[in-house]
């Protein structure tokens, strides 16, 4: 076992002598010294000591020739540090200042990505994914010959299906509820915004059953207008999916949709 202390105690000791290197550069005044330095803990990796570094200096190089290379630098450590609300917000800041940058395109790309990277999943609030669907075709447009198009495309796709995944569940959750006249505009305005919606079928179902289960429900003087409201759904949910997995139930009310109307 004795062979081991040796390269333990070599090895505490250069850990120590680095946090005390570092320690001393952080109260240093030499802010070319630590633009250095953040530079080279950048390219090795060490994320955490090379931000807190070009956070110090970012006030002191702006304006100058290397203000966009800390900025950028800045934004992306708190980026690999998953930091990504504080990250989309520092990168877009520097789109903002330096759109003629060489990093100006990256920075509005990561804005974008950090966007998508807080967007929740489907049964969440999905404010992140209406910025992070608006940052991508804000990008699309600004940078139509970017090599990310296709990047972006693939990402848009993914949030709009996980806005479609929410239309369905709230859908299906004021349905469940009986809360049909809530479901039939959330319905309708899914369908409206998407309508290549993969949930297409379940919505066009759940707006028939909806309208049905709404005119049933209804006092009796508003349940003519309502029943042929429901039946015009029918019409256009069996023409498209004629062979549909919920053809029992659909039938089913059909024919007391039929009686009541006196078809």
């Amino acid at each position: 076992m004795k062979k081991f202390k040796v390269p333990y105690i070599l090895l505490a000791f250069v850990l120590f002598s680095s946090c005390q290197g570092y320690n001393k550069l952080l109260k240093s005044g030499d802010v070319d010294l630590k633009y250095r330095k953040g530079i080279e803990y950048y390219n090795k990796g060490d994320y955490v000591r090379a931000g807190t570094l070009f956070d110090m200096i970012g006030q002191i190089y702006r304006g100058t020739q290397r203000a966009d290379t800390v900025g950028f630098y800045y934004a992306y450590c708190l980026y690999k540090q998953e930091d990504f609300i504080m990250a989309g917000h520092y990168f877009k800041e520097f789109a903002d200042a330096y759109p003629r940058s060489r990093f100006a395109e990256e920075a509005d790309y990561l804005n974008c990505y950090c966007y998508y990277l807080n967007s929740p999943r489907p049964e969440l609030d999905q404010e992140s994914t209406d910025q992070a669907l608006d940052a991508l075709q804000l990008f699309e447009l600004k940078y139509p010959q970017s090599t990310r198009i296709n990047e972006c495309n693939r990402l848009i796709q993914d949030l709009r299906e996980r806005l479609m995944t929410k239309d369905y569940i709230n859908s299906k959750l004021y349905f469940d509820l009986g809360y049909y006249k809530a479901a039939v505009i959330t319905i309708r305005n899914s369908l409206t915004r998407y309508p290549d919606s993969k949930y297409r079928e379940d919505l066009m179902y759940l707006l028939f059953m909806s309208n049905y289960l709404f005119a049933e429900n209804s006092v009796l003087s508003k349940q003519k207008e309502r029943y042929q409201n429901a039946l015009d759904d029918y019409y256009s949910f069996v023409a498209e999916f004629p062979k549909t997995k919920y053809a029992t139930e659909v039938q089913k009310a059909y024919k007391n949709l039929a009686e009541q109307l006196k078809l």
